[in-house]
């Protein structure tokens, strides 16, 4: 209550002691957020996208996120997408009004030409967002997997999902203001759903981002590292695989560890369907 008469150090002090709860409150909801990392991943496997739906602050962490995707891990922006109230106009600017909707998020999402393989997660720090609960249940009656993630578990959307997420983190610092805590913690699990799906997909080996598209100078030097880290290699001898990949990753660090050649390295992920740890033990346990 005292907020406005701290010092800048007392505010940080207090800011960073709350933000502390955040990882405990999204700890006892690991085991939904596995559910919705195995139901984004099979989305992805059946042709599907994974769709965030959200307002405001909610709805904009779903745009980041989904933009974030294709440069991580090499997936065309078309597989991941994010809707916010108000189209994309309310991502700098707040839109009076989308959000109290109930109807907006179900054209939004047959613009978007919604299909029963895709997964639906709405975004809503309170969890009674109108544009969110019309779009969990429009997407519900076309057949879709639905996820909510709220800070509310008694929420209308967490009711409507198949998947609740609800990370109680406790009042904001700043009353109301849900940018903070609720919003770190929407983050979080959207890293953790994201991230695990495309790992599930052989996006990743070992830790390693090796579906990253090298599309600048520092996405290049990445990639060669990248290839270096995972077999070993010099940075040169990584670079040299690299140009002969046309800067892929996967059939880079191929190459290296077995000794084949581009062409060949490709053609055995293909077989694999891209996962890069079963095309290397394939190829030393042929048969």
């Amino acid at each position: 209550m005292d907020l406005d008469s701290l010092s800048s150090l007392e505010m940080a002090i207090l800011f960073n002691r709350e933000d502390q709860k955040v990882p405990q409150a999204i700890a006892s909801q690991l085991p939904a957020i596995a559910r919705a990392i195995d139901a984004a991943s099979d989305a992805l496997k059946a042709g599907g996208r994974i769709i965030y739906i959200g307002a405001g602050t909610s709805g904009r962490l779903g745009v980041l996120d989904a933009a974030e995707c294709p440069p991580t891990f090499g997936v065309p922006a078309s597989r991941v997408i994010g809707l916010i109230a108000g189209g994309p106009g309310a991502l700098l600017q707040a839109v009076e009004g989308a959000e109290d909707s109930l109807t907006l998020a179900e054209e939004d999402l047959r613009a978007a030409s919604l299909g029963t393989h895709d997964i639906v997660i709405g975004l809503a720090a309170s969890g009674r967002t109108p544009y969110v609960i019309g779009g969990l249940q429009f997407a519900r009656r076309s057949g879709c997997v639905t996820v909510a993630i709220s800070c509310n578990p008694a929420s209308p959307i967490a009711e409507e999902a198949q998947i609740a997420i609800s990370p109680v983190v406790g009042p904001e610092v700043l009353t109301g203001s849900t940018r903070m805590k609720s919003g770190t913690a929407q983050k979080l699990i959207l890293n953790m759903i994201s991230t695990g799906a495309m790992v599930k997909l052989g996006k990743v080996y070992q830790n390693l981002m090796v579906d990253v598209k090298a599309t600048n100078v520092k996405l290049v030097d990445r990639a060669c590292r990248i290839v270096s880290d995972a077999t070993g290699a010099r940075l040169i001898e990584a670079r040299a695989a690299l140009e002969q990949t046309s800067f892929e990753v996967k059939p880079a660090i191929l190459m290296i560890l077995t000794g084949i050649t581009a062409d060949e390295a490709l053609d055995l992920l293909t077989v694999h369907q891209g996962y890069l740890r079963d095309a290397i033990t394939a190829f030393h346990q042929p048969g």
